[in-house]
């Protein structure tokens, strides 16, 4: 059995596709071949990507091969797969269920697929160790995923809801070994970002980053003591003495699971209780499908924040938050060289 990693595009376009169809896709726009179902081994899958790649350099055929190749020959069933959501700041975990198959009718990034079982949609990024999302953030789109036990450590996790402890570091690794080992650092710098919040802003200290947000961006804002809050944790308005509008009441939940469509129900009843324009719902964990559903009626009232959508209005406003909320998230800009993206 084996532990693979596996994307549902660069910008997470094609995840919701791989959720409600249960398959997992080689979507690759070049993929112009009915032939890769057909191959038995590497060679005759690197000579396809050879032609259909012609021009390109030797290392780049061989790096898309060795992915085309994990997608037909090397996934079994049986064997898990990690699925980062790209725009989510979630895990999904997932269960090969057969072999690569192609449709001709699909669009030419869904011709080859495979089917597969969902076990777990949204794990927070937080319940994994570093080394593994060091893993996980790999630049390639299909890969295995072997170093420090990850394979049992992640079948741990399902079985029991924690991660065993990292081994001692391994020997250096092969060639493929490196090359899978290079990661989308600001992926991983989001990753330490977010474990520094949650471990210093947990509880009602997340609904105090909100409310230094919203002060930053312009907003008046008054915030409910710690302890029960009555259905609203920030009120907040723009103007000196918050008078003007739009006039927002913004729930805060800071716990690391999805919030279901009763939380957004309550959000909108306390709107109208204190007269508000718009509601802000904020939740680390993320929100459950039918919020998403609720939400849509709602369009012009409500707005959602999950952790990825947070961390970006902190990072858009750093310069203009609280000192003391800076002093407890201290970060800094810097400029790193952009790896070519081994993907699709």
């Amino acid at each position: 059995m084996a532990l693979w990693l596996v994307r549902g595009g660069k910008l997470g376009e094609h995840e919701d596709r791989f959720f409600t169809t249960e398959r997992i896709y080689l979507t690759w726009d070049n993929l112009g071949t009915t032939e890769l179902e057909k191959a038995k081994d590497y060679p005759g899958i690197r000579a396809m990507a050879a032609k259909l790649m012609e021009g390109d350099s030797p290392s780049r055929i061989g790096n898309t091969a060795g992915q085309w190749w994990a997608f037909t020959l090397g996934m079994q069933a049986g064997d898990i797969f990690v699925l980062p959501r790209k725009n989510k700041g979630m895990i999904a975990i997932g269960e090969i269920a057969g072999p690569a198959t192609f449709d001709p009718c699909a669009d030419l990034a869904y011709w080859h697929s495979r089917p597969v079982k969902w076990l777990v949609k949204d794990v927070p990024r937080t319940a994994f160790d570093k080394d593994l999302l060091f893993s996980f953030g790999a630049i390639m789109t299909i890969c295995e995923i072997k170093r420090n036990d990850a394979e049992k450590r992640v079948r741990e996790f399902l079985a029991h809801g924690a991660v065993g402890n990292a081994p001692k570091p391994a020997k250096a690794g092969t060639e493929a070994d490196e090359l899978n080992s290079q990661v989308d650092m600001e992926e991983m710098a989001r990753d330490q970002i977010a474990k520094t919040i949650i471990a210093k802003f947990k509880g009602h200290g997340m609904a105090q980053l909100v409310e230094a947000v919203l002060l930053a961006q312009g907003y008046y804002t008054h915030t409910s003591p710690p302890g029960p809050d009555k259905g609203v944790d920030i009120l907040a308005a723009p103007g000196p003495l918050g008078f003007g509008s739009p006039r927002l009441c913004v729930q805060v939940k800071s716990s690391d699971g999805p919030v279901d469509s009763p939380t957004l129900s309550q959000l909108i009843g306390t709107m109208q209780t204190f007269q508000a324009d718009h509601g802000l719902l904020v939740s680390w964990g993320g929100f459950k499908q039918s919020v998403y559903q609720q939400l849509a009626s709602q369009f012009f009232r409500v707005r959602l924040w999950d952790r990825e959508a947070l961390i970006n209005e902190i990072l858009r406003n750093y310069d203009k938050l609280d000192a003391d909320i800076r002093a407890e998230l201290p970060l800094k800009q810097i400029w790193t060289l952009a790896l070519a993206e081994s993907s699709e």
